[in-house]
């Protein structure tokens, strides 16, 4: 996020290395630009896009009830694929009148949520990670390295118990953790984090959010030059998400509402949105620059050494510490989260986790842009 007092490193993208530079390439024609509304357009079930899928999905998600197994996004189709699970036909109807697709599946939202609880009970070990993916209509279980042993015996065993095609369960190369220290955009307490949006609250303060697990670290934050930037105003982790909310002490500070994608261009942040399940999206980080990537699962749970964290949003971006807080987003300008952790690097991949905006907004009671 651009801030007149925040230097931005210079070779951020020359380091990113050639998928940094091709993500820049998708996104940069829409940056440094606030480009008139689109025209109207009658929305059928291949114009749909992202952002209006997720917002549809969420209205079939309450009008379905028990038979709604989730919905996720087709990118190359511009179609919004929702699950029916145990329809009578009304169902089907019912969708494709919002403009989507009727998939039919066996797990309904409601069945695969209570699959992650008996998995929060049966094997909230160190290492592990779930998220439901509508894609395949399962709970996805991930093990990082360091699960081995008994432990993968208890997860296992957990897995199963589950049943048939309700969950599956994959190892992971990397290890599970937050992705604090290394960069060198926000500094405080010891600790190496990414400003993620510019925000202004409720009483008129501007300031920004960010990690979680990096507001706990400390109250103070400042840029690369040592200078003071604000103070911790609310901070969550480990728990209900991964954020914290941060206010300028200088009250005149400028707190523009874009992102600043490196090469000197900047993409305005139009609002805060939710994420879908195929969605393309992008990363902004002060060690590895602008990345992109899809969203994998919804409702992630994590297991981090210091603690479970819920309700984030899993992908296959990659990220590296000091990218932790940092911007995740899309193309059209919504905000869509904030980097948290996960595993891996920008060299071999991996999966990442981002708070979702919407939630941090809430919480915390404030508002995207000036």
């Amino acid at each position: 996020m651009s801030h007149r007092r925040i230097p931005k490193r210079k070779a951020v993208l020359a380091g990113a290395g050639a998928v940094g530079m091709a993500a820049a390439a998708i996104l940069l024609p829409n940056a440094n630009a606030s480009p008139p509304g689109p025209e109207p357009e009658r929305v059928t079930a291949r114009t749909l896009n992202a952002a209006s899928a997720a917002q549809v999905a969420r209205q079939l998600g309450a009008a379905l009830g028990d038979s709604y197994g989730g919905a996720y996004y087709d990118a190359a189709e511009r179609k919004l694929v929702v699950n029916v699970a145990d329809g009578d036909g009304t169902e089907k109807a019912e969708v494709e009148r919002a403009g989507a697709v009727a998939r039919p599946v066996r797990n309904s939202t409601g069945e695969l949520t209570s699959a992650t609880r008996t998995l929060s009970r049966k094997a909230g070990i160190p290492g592990t990670a779930w998220a439901l993916d509508p894609r395949t209509n399962q709970v996805v279980v991930t093990a990082d390295r360091t699960v081995t042993g008994d432990r993968w015996d208890r997860l296992e065993s957990a897995v199963a118990s589950l049943g048939p095609g309700m969950a599956r369960l994959r190892k992971s190369q990397g290890e599970f953790k937050p992705f604090a220290d290394g960069g060198d955009a926000i500094f405080g307490g010891g600790s190496r984090c990414s400003l993620g949006f510019n925000v202004t609250t409720q009483d008129g303060r501007n300031g920004f959010l960010t990690a979680g697990h990096c507001t706990a670290a400390s109250r103070q934050w400042a840029d690369g030059n040592g200078t003071a930037l604000g103070s911790v105003r609310e901070s969550v982790f480990p728990g209900e998400g991964d954020f914290g909310l941060v206010t300028y002490d200088d009250p005149n500070a400028e707190a523009p509402s874009v992102v600043d994608v490196g090469g000197g261009r900047k993409l305005d942040i139009r609002q805060a949105a939710e994420a879908a399940v195929g969605q393309q999206v992008f990363r902004m980080g002060s060690t590895t620059g602008l990345r992109d990537g899809q969203v994998t699962g919804l409702n992630a749970t994590v297991n981090y050494p210091e603690g479970t964290v819920t309700g984030l949003v899993q992908t296959n971006v990659c990220a590296e510490p000091g990218d932790s807080g940092g911007s995740l987003f899309t193309r059209e300008g919504d905000a869509i989260g904030l980097t948290s952790g996960g595993s891996g690097n920008c060299d071999v991949g991996g999966e990442t986790f981002f708070q979702p905006v919407t939630t941090a907004l809430a919480a915390v009671g404030a508002r995207i842009g000036g």
